[in-house]
């Protein structure tokens, strides 16, 4: 919670500035001198309410939504020895991390990954696939759910979501003041906004929002190398090294798009491609712990 008003606090000091800023270098002046009646104020108000708002409550709901776009079932009794370990295993590394229980779900997909989400680091979920538990031995296991602890440890889940709200918010707003411009004094509309202002905007918020997945993968990127170092300390450095070698081997199992990011591993590519990868490349990975990083 305390990081949520932070970001908040730190947006809204941003958009202040932003305004302030704007007035002194005579942006609106200049509006109000070519008959461009834009409320900035407005308009940044607007911006952060639907910016951060929707990044928010996507948030909020992330177990919830979780478990249903995955089929995963919270164990809340063990059905055998392998369940049993696998809560044992995450009750030991949540205490070692200094965060509360997560809830434990198991996943039906063959193929291996796991995922960490929650609003809270002492409220949260951590998800293996099935075939992980059956593909990866114990001491594999132990370093992925020490990679999703590190993951809820470290808040990555919420910072994640409040700069994908940061950039939401800055991507509304010069969107909509890109759409004014063009609409008033290229197409001359003198009131109300036309055509070229939906147009306008709805390409620029285009432009803009790749501009900031830009940003978000970049920290999506950085933040896996961070869980693999966490969960090196939680389980050994030897088993993270190996978990991400049994990844190698095969593919990942596939997650919904608004999960794909949270998996231990996802889809990576070369070139451009890499710049908008939620995960480095595993041997990236591999290499990083192996200079012990």
């Amino acid at each position: 919670m305390k990081r949520i008003i932070l970001f908040l606090a730190t947006n809204l000091a941003i958009l202040l500035v932003m305004s302030v800023t704007l007035r002194l270098l005579g942006f609106e002046g200049y509006l109000a001198a070519n008959r461009m009646d834009l409320n900035l104020q407005a308009v940044l108000i607007y911006a952060f309410l639907f910016g951060m708002g929707g990044s928010i409550f996507s948030l909020m709901i992330s177990k919830w939504s979780a478990k249903h776009l995955t089929g995963a079932h919270v164990i809340e009794q063990p059905a055998d020895a392998t369940e049993q370990w696998l809560i044992e295993t995450v009750r030991r590394q949540a205490d070692d991390a200094g965060i509360g229980m997560p809830e434990v779900a198991i996943f039906e997909s063959a193929e291996p990954n796991a995922f960490a989400t929650g609003a809270n680091r002492n409220n949260a979920l951590v998800a293996v696939s099935r075939g992980l538990l059956q593909r990866m031995n114990r001491g594999e296991v132990e370093a992925v759910v020490g990679h999703e602890i590190s993951h809820v440890a470290n808040g990555d889940m919420v910072t994640l979501a409040l700069i994908q709200g940061v950039v939401n918010t800055f991507v509304i707003f010069l969107s909509r003041v890109i759409g004014h411009l063009v609409d008033r004094t290229v197409f001359k509309t003198e009131r109300g906004h036309g055509p070229a202002f939906w147009i306008t905007a709805i390409v620029a918020e285009m432009v803009l929002g790749i501009l900031a997945t830009l940003i978000v993968m970049w920290f999506s990127r950085q933040r896996e190398f961070r869980a693999d170092a966490g969960g090196a300390r939680l389980a050994g450095r030897g088993s993270m090294i190996a978990a991400l070698e049994r990844l190698k081997s095969g593919e990942p199992a596939e997650l919904p798009d608004q999960l794909a990011a949270f998996g231990i591993s996802g889809k990576f590519g070369s070139g451009l491609k890499r710049l908008f990868a939620s995960h480095p490349p595993l041997d990236e990975r591999i290499a990083a712990l192996q200079r012990g990083g």
